[in-house]
């Protein structure tokens, strides 16, 4: 019996907040891989230099924007993946928001907003490509969950409510969708610095605790979290679905530290 490897050569992925932070390290390390990647997001500028490093590696890419608020968006950016492409083998949901405030000041805009982004837009986009991955009874789904969907983090109630329901999403997609050859996995990382989070973690009380509760005792890179991709894009993991690897510097395992 041969092992099927971990190269992603002839693959086509989508990586849906590919323009930056985490999501564009996963463009990157999928391309790196063998895979022809289009890393899609809202601001055009950003697509279009994510998509040039990519054809500067010798892969295939497309500069496609798309709000992964809108169904319509999404759609399109399926249809443009697969004129150009004829398929689409997998799919990266890294779009996301975050807001830190006191609860009893959130309110209902920004509640909506950061809902509307971080899991109904993933329910969206996993809706639209997995119609098209169940066709072809092939497919690989990686969203990215948070140590929120595992713990409770102060004053981000709307972020981690979202975080809680991808991961619950990402299983019960796994179920229903795994008789059909597509597998719906997870990476949640632990702390990561992105432009997303840097002025929450530098310098401040909320950073220094994250990391006295890392045993790494180190933020993340973002390009550490290009392995766990991979491997779940792969044919190595066919047989994998509806799991989260985390990939924290020990942060869920963690108790006592010092």
């Amino acid at each position: 019996m041969s092992y099927p490897g971990l190269e992603l050569n002839g693959k086509t992925a989508v990586v849906i907040g590919g323009s930056s932070g985490i999501g564009r390290a996963l463009a990157i390390g999928l391309a790196q891989a063998g895979a022809d990647v289009i890393p899609s997001a809202r601001r055009a500028q950003e697509v279009a230099a994510a998509a040039s490093e990519i054809e500067r590696l010798g892969r295939r890419s497309l500069a496609l924007t798309c709000d992964v608020t809108s169904e319509s968006s999404l759609q399109q950016l399926l249809q443009e993946a697969l004129r150009a492409f004829g398929k689409v083998d997998i799919l990266v949901n890294s779009a996301g928001i975050a807001k830190r405030l006191p609860t009893l000041e959130l309110s209902n805009q920004d509640w909506d907003a950061i809902l509307d982004i971080n899991l109904k837009g993933v329910f969206h986009a996993c809706k639209t490509f997995a119609r098209h991955m169940v066709e072809r009874r092939s497919g690989r789904i990686i969203n990215i969950a948070s140590l929120s969907s595992f713990l409770g983090l102060f004053q981000v109630a709307a972020y981690a409510a979202s975080k809680g329901g991808v991961l619950s999403l990402t299983r019960t997609l796994a179920v229903e969708w795994a008789p059909h050859g597509v597998c719906v996995n997870a990476i949640m990382p632990g702390v990561f610095r992105t432009a997303l989070n840097q002025k929450l973690l530098d310098g401040t009380p909320r950073g220094r605790e994250f990391l006295l509760r890392t045993p790494m005792k180190r933020f993340g890179q973002v390009e550490e979290l290009v392995g766990a991709a991979i491997f779940l894009a792969s044919d190595s993991a066919g047989f994998v679905t509806g799991a989260t690897i985390p990939v924290d510097g020990g942060f869920l395992a963690s108790g006592v530290n010092q």
